[in-house]
């Protein structure tokens, strides 16, 4: 969805009975291209007819903090309680926010509800956001308070070492301000939240909202924010310590590390993803449990990580899907075409077919709206594929392909020998806050 297409689709949530006319207005554009991008929104399955109608759930809210980041790290080995040479930089951040970012990095429909000052950090944000096509319409604005800002060290290899955070404006994010906002919460595919709000609105929207809910522990002092709600998510996502803090056992071996798992699933939880930073992650749920270990990478900085990871799985969490392919979205920096829960599925003309268009093959893959099975060709010793619809990451199994693939070729060749549509899948980042 362009961001032009994103802009009309909410003024037409917003008032389901506004005119093309009223459109182009507000757009500066003509009557006609408002005709053409609502078309296009048609095709997408983002209106369902005439009048407007909307098809409800297709978006993911996501509740928690944005950041000015400043980092520092140190040319050598860090010194402390010295003043260390080194480079600081500044950039945007907030668990919430780098989750968000991530899910509009995916393509998913996002919607942020924070909270921001009226400074000119603020600004920044807003400006990022509105590019990023993330909708921030529902957030809180606080007049007089300045935007959270957090302040980290790394050390020479990229891993964080101490950090402050100045974010006593999420105190004002209370239940009474979700109240308003409870029925469009309600209707989203997911709620995804960062344990930087206060502990009284954590547990009101685990309590009153009906949306599956994602949680991030942020750290091992808010963690403890999630801990009476535990039997209400559908999903977390803590790390080993903030695991240990919400479970009391001392993660030391594979032994311990199971009896954490054990004591999250018994509380409630639905889905356990434990991250053990270069280990890798242990995924559990009722049905199946198993340890993946990280892939082998270049690591430039750790920071904000775990929250790309958080949005692979919102984004792949449909319950066919498989626990262990969840888990390897989530960890890819590339994300694979797992048939994701927001992913627009592909129509009856976007893939290239073989054969005979009135074959019954053809007659029942098009009656789905689905491509049929791709099947890869050998160019050399490069492989290729027949539709631009299939970017598996490296080394992660598609279900519709016969082999693993090294590779994303830049250009994907059909069977008839055209060029398909170049594309490629973004790749996640961003720090945390």
């Amino acid at each position: 969805m362009t961001q032009r297409e994103r802009e009309i689709l909410r003024w037409i949530e917003a008032d389901p009975m506004i005119s093309q006319q009223e459109l182009a207005e507000r757009a500066g554009i003509t009557r006609s291209s408002v005709g053409v991008h609502i078309s296009n929104l048609i095709k997408k399955g983002c209106i369902a007819g005439r009048g407007y109608i909307l098809p409800r759930g297709e978006y993911a809210v996501v509740v928690g903090a944005v950041n000015v980041d400043i980092g520092g790290r140190p040319d050598g080995k860090l010194v402390p309680a010295d003043s260390n040479p080194g480079r600081v930089r500044m950039s945007l951040g907030g668990v919430g926010r780098n989750i968000a970012h991530n899910l509009a990095l995916l393509g998913v429909d996002t919607r942020l509800i924070t909270a921001f000052g009226d400074d000119a950090n603020a600004e920044r944000i807003t400006a990022s956001c509105t590019a990023l096509g993330i909708d921030i319409s529902r957030s809180l604005r606080v007049p007089g308070e300045a935007t959270s800002t957090y302040l980290y060290i790394a050390d020479a290899d990229g891993e964080m070492a101490a950090a402050v955070s100045d974010m006593g404006i999420y105190e004002r994010m209370t239940s009474a301000e979700m109240i308003s906002r409870r029925d469009f919460i309600d209707s989203a595919r997911a709620l995804v939240l960062d344990a930087n709000i206060p502990a009284e609105t954590v547990e009101w929207l685990c309590t009153h909202t009906t949306a599956p809910i994602f949680a991030d522990p942020v750290s091992t002092v808010k963690a403890e924010k999630l801990r009476c709600v535990l039997d209400r998510l559908h999903t977390l996502k803590p790390n080993r310590l903030e695991a240990e803090v919400l479970t009391g056992v001392a993660i030391r071996d594979d032994r311990s590390l199971h009896r954490a798992a054990d004591a999250l699933l018994s509380a409630g939880v639905g889905r356990v993803f434990l991250s053990l930073g270069p280990e890798g992650v242990l995924a559990a749920d009722a049905n199946e449990r198993f340890l993946l270990p990280s892939r082998p990478e270049r690591i430039v900085g750790t920071t904000g990580c775990g929250d790309a990871f958080m949005a692979g799985l919102v984004w792949v969490t449909p319950p066919k899907i498989a626990q262990k392919r969840r888990v390897r979205a989530g960890a890819s920096e590339r994300i694979a075409r797992e048939t994701p829960l927001f992913a627009a599925r592909p129509t009856a003309s976007s893939a290239v077919r073989s054969g005979n268009p009135r074959s019954a093959r053809h007659r029942r893959y098009t009656s789905r709206n689905a491509a049929p099975p791709l099947r890869p060709t050998t160019n050399g010793n490069r492989h290729t594929f027949p539709s631009p619809t299939a970017h598996p990451a490296a080394s992660i199994r598609n279900p519709n392909l016969d082999c693993n693939v090294s590779r994303v070729p830049a250009m994907a060749k059909t069977r008839r020998g055209r060029s398909a549509r170049p594309g490629s899948m973004p790749r996640a980042r961003c720090r945390r806050g």
